[in-house]
């Protein structure tokens, strides 16, 4: 197995590579490390090879994480689907939630930022092959959304979030990856005041190079950073 070192210069090399080829600056684009199910010494491990975006998707996991490693210079996202209880603890560190895909919950969110004194970063995720395993909101109900969310004084909406089916083909994903960014260009175009279209968090392990070449802006990277999960 290769150290973690070599997996993230692996890693970036391939996300700079995706870049050029799509006449892009590399330093544009972010990677985001995923560390569900990891060990706290691998993710240290990940640090020092030059990490500086942890991914977590579930709230008292990422709590935990958190402590261990909060004196360290790191960014925090949130990358799972929120349940409304746990936004208390969320908006207290985290610096972007990438998975708002209701208004109960961006409510809430706006609600607990405004008692800790912190205007939240999120994302709004869009399910757009509208598949029923899978959390967000549909792609012709987004903009509709981001309307409603724009409205709420304590969240900043930066972009968009979407996770297409899973496809052994990274090629699979491409419609899906260019139908994001031709959604949040639709929504930017609206000019809706306080909304920033700028983010698009999109592109896993398997499909990321794709996802930087349709325009990704962040990559949620696990598996090939840390290998498998057990």
């Amino acid at each position: 197995m290769p150290s973690i070192k070599d997996a993230v210069e692996r890693v970036r090399e391939t996300m700079a590579g995706a870049a050029l080829r799509s006449g892009r600056d590399p330093a544009d684009i972010r990677l985001v490390a995923v560390t569900k199910q990891v060990d706290d010494e691998r993710i240290s491990e990940a640090l020092e090879a030059g990490v500086r975006i942890i991914g977590e998707n579930y709230a008292q996991e990422a709590q935990r994480t958190f402590a261990l490693l909060k004196d360290r210079d790191i960014e925090w996202h949130f990358i799972g689907r929120l349940q409304r209880n746990k936004a208390k603890y969320t908006v207290r560190f985290m610096d972007m939630i990438h998975s708002v895909d209701r208004i109960e919950v961006a409510r809430e969110i706006d609600r607990r930022a405004e008692g800790v004194g912190r205007v939240m970063n999120i994302l709004v995720a869009v399910n757009l092959a509208g598949e029923q395993s899978k959390s967000g909101v549909a792609g012709e109900e987004t903009p509709e959304l981001v309307r409603r969310l724009s409205v709420l004084k304590n969240l900043s909406i930066r972009g968009l979030m979407t996770m297409p089916p899973w496809s052994a083909d990274p090629e699979a994903a491409r419609p899906f990856f260019r139908s994001l960014r031709e959604l949040r260009d639709r929504i930017d175009d609206e000019g809706i005041p306080g909304v920033s279209m700028k983010e698009l968090s999109m592109g896993m392990s398997g499909d990321y190079a794709v996802a930087i070449e349709e325009g990704a802006t962040m990559v949620r990277i696990g598996r090939a950073i840390f290998g498998e999960r057990t």
